[in-house]
């Protein structure tokens, strides 16, 4: 008990607001264009799927990684506003969880350590209603990165997350994923920072490119660069440029004013990305628990994860509000999943797609 208060009391002093520093310079002069999903301007896209991707990660986050939704809904209810989250967590794999520094170097757990191996802990136990998770917080670095220099410099973005995650005291997350713990144990070993990432096909990784996409908005070939670069660096592997080829191509035409439902009508209709080769528009006139869980995993894999995002874009891209609901109650990894989700639905629809209650809620808001 005293543990856990501590970690409360020390919110006050936490993360100066990642997001209080972001902007995308290059988006400072309006561009009106017109989306059958809303008339929104290119600004107002941006800041749309900035706030999608925060709002689709922190609304999930206090039942991220519930895999037994009846569990879910007896802990929780069915969720529609921002909440803080509790022990125990019956789905926790913490308790079977390791990671073991090479040398201090590599230490990134830090007091949080304590916690791990244990069971029933939640793996964002100390994190507040509206606060985000790990990989909305490092997508956070790379824009502030972006603001501080006008361009994409994958050195500052590397040592702004070095800093970051072997400093006491910069994130409250209690766990943390296979990715960062394979950078940082290479990196302990002394490995180059560009080289330290294990291939990866979790879709967190997609999290953090969506500055960059956003940031290049109006250059659609440099933000593919850009953002395929950025993936090669933090999670690399075929699996995962596959998936971020595909979001870097929905992402990048939504902000632009296409209407979300065509680009991924059109996207599927060339079926040049094995992640399209479901049946989704049969998949429509399913209820969303027959579709994510029994035809496609809720688990974080691109292999299921995206296909499952571009199911739920595709039946509710116009309504941001209620995907962002609906995924979140699917459980397994709906945070990731909402970031990544909450991008695209809010690019479409603009900030009037989101209720007031979320935008004010927002513990860090991202500020164009």
């Amino acid at each position: 008990m005293g543990d856990d208060l501590r970690y409360r009391i020390k919110r006050s002093t936490r993360l100066a607001g990642v997001f209080r520093l972001w902007t995308t310079p290059m988006l400072n002069k309006t561009q009106t264009h017109a989306n059958n999903d809303g008339d929104v301007n290119l600004k107002d896209a941006a800041q749309g799927a900035l706030f999608g991707m925060c709002i689709g990660d922190t609304l999930a986050m206090p039942v991220h990684w519930y895999y037994n939704r009846d569990s879910l809904q007896a802990d929780y209810g069915w969720v529609t506003d921002f909440l803080a989250p509790r022990n125990p967590h019956p789905d926790s794999i913490l308790w079977r969880s390791r990671y073991q520094a090479p040398n201090p170097r590599g230490e990134i757990l830090h007091d949080q350590a304590r916690y791990w191996g244990r069971r029933g802990i939640h793996y964002h136990q100390f994190l507040q209603a509206g606060e985000n998770t790990l990989n909305v917080k490092i997508a956070g670095l790379l824009m502030e990165s972006l603001r501080r220099y006008d361009r994409y410099d994958p050195d500052d973005f590397l040592q702004r997350y070095i800093d970051f995650m072997t400093t006491p005291g910069r994130h409250d997350d209690t766990y943390v994923e296979e990715c960062h713990r394979h950078f940082f144990a290479n990196y302990a070993r002394g490995v180059p920072p560009a080289e330290c990432a294990a291939a990866e096909k979790h879709i967190g990784g997609l999290v953090g490119i969506i500055p960059l996409i956003v940031f290049f908005a109006r250059r659609p070939a440099r933000a593919r660069e850009a953002a395929l670069a950025h993936l090669a660096l933090t999670h690399p592997g075929p699996k995962m440029a596959s998936a971020g080829a595909l979001f870097i191509q929905l992402l990048t035409e939504t902000l632009r004013g296409r209407p979300l439902a065509d680009v991924i009508h059109e996207a599927i209709a060339r079926q040049r990305n094995p992640l399209l080769g479901h049946p989704f528009r049969k998949w429509l006139a399913l209820p969303d628990d027959a579709v994510i869980g029994r035809h496609l995993s809720p688990a974080c894999y691109v292999e299921d994860a995206v296909p499952a995002v571009i199911y739920l874009a595709l039946k509710y891209h116009r309504d941001a509000e209620n995907a962002l609901i609906a995924n979140t109650n699917l459980g397994g990894d709906n945070a990731a999943r909402g970031a990544v989700l909450g991008a695209l639905v809010g690019a479409a629809n603009g900030m009037a797609g989101f209720p007031k209650r979320w935008v004010d809620g927002l513990t860090d808001p991202p500020a164009l």
